[in-house]
């Protein structure tokens, strides 16, 4: 698949200055921009949020060369000795520190593989620097966060509404772009139902605009492609892929997401397994008015319906 056909990629930020994030986050990008000295950084956030798209941004801008390596596709130890102790031991082409980003670090061996960056980190220090993105800071050992200033992409309420009104305006331009006919009120509604995986609301209006137009009819659809996921990973017994799922839904009401799994259960799960469903139903919806972490909460429920339920096949 070609890069420039996904949207993600094709219109992508190349500047700091093009990005979505809030002002204090974007100023600090930017001052290691102008000053032309990135140091090593750990980029904390939920999914989509533009981490790696603002680390590509500054190493473009300051023309420095660097690699992406995914931590979850390629973060075993072998990688770490060969490809990145290979590149990062010889000089830069265009001169300067050369960078490595390294997607997804969290999900690199805190035994090993983590270990070892960080004695790479200090041997080749004169030469590369590091950038690691991650979903689960507390995932990334201590020694690697001394190493590294962290930095936390943390949207706080204020914010939400202006970088909405931002994203709603960049992502018009890109349907124009497309030729997409648009309701407007659809992409915001979607837009907040995401907020903020900008990554998730571009390959969502990009799905639904094959028919050359985004209108209220895929709302629904939405809904339920996400509830036919979340049934896909409990019955693979996918833990993984039902945290994220969890991570990437946690915009929505516990009591819509308790309210859609139990209008798939028919579809979803066997006969006998319904009504052991709807207990942990009421018991986990009860809670959920009580509970200091929702995300805690939903995948302490999704995680028994996953152990107990028997799934149709």
């Amino acid at each position: 698949m070609r890069e420039d056909f996904l949207w993600v990629e094709k219109y992508r930020p190349k500047t700091v200055e093009d990005t979505i994030l809030p002002a204090d986050l974007k100023a600090t990008f930017q001052e290691f921009v102008n000053t032309k000295n990135v140091p090593n950084l750990i980029l904390a956030g939920g999914p989509g949020v533009g981490k790696t798209t603002v680390a590509r941004a500054m190493l473009d801008e300051i023309g420095a060369d660097y690699i992406i390596i995914n931590g979850s596709m390629n973060g075993n130890i072998d990688t770490l000795r060969n490809e990145i102790k290979n590149y990062a031991s010889t000089i830069s082409f265009v001169g300067g520190r050369k960078y490595v980003i390294l997607d997804e670090a969290d999900y690199l061996n805190p035994q090993s593989t983590q270990p070892a960056l960080r004695n790479f980190m200090e041997e080749f220090s004169s030469n590369c620097g590091f950038i690691l993105t991650c979903n689960y800071v507390n995932r990334i050992i201590t020694p690697l966060h001394s190493r590294c200033s962290v930095v936390h992409f943390k949207i706080v309420n204020g914010n939400k509404k202006k970088l909405a009104v931002q994203f709603i305006k960049r992502v018009e331009d890109i349907l124009k772009k497309e030729n997409v006919e648009y309701d407007k009120a659809v992409v915001a509604e979607m837009i907040m139902k995401y907020l903020p995986d900008w990554r998730r609301v571009l390959n969502e209006l990009q799905r639904y605009s094959v028919t050359g137009k985004i209108d209220a009819g895929i709302l629904t659809s939405v809904a339920n492609a996400n509830i036919k996921d979340l049934f896909k990973q409990l019955k693979d017994k996918n833990f993984s892929g039902m945290r994220k799922w969890v991570v990437e839904n946690l915009d929505n009401e516990p009591q819509a997401i308790f309210r859609q799994i139990f209008d798939g259960a028919n579809d979803a799960l066997t006969p006998n397994s319904i009504p052991q469903l709807i207990l942990y139903l009421a018991d986990y919806q009860y809670k959920a008015a009580f509970v200091a972490d929702q995300e805690i909460n939903l995948v302490a429920f999704l995680t028994q319906v996953m152990a107990d339920c028997e799934f149709k096949s």
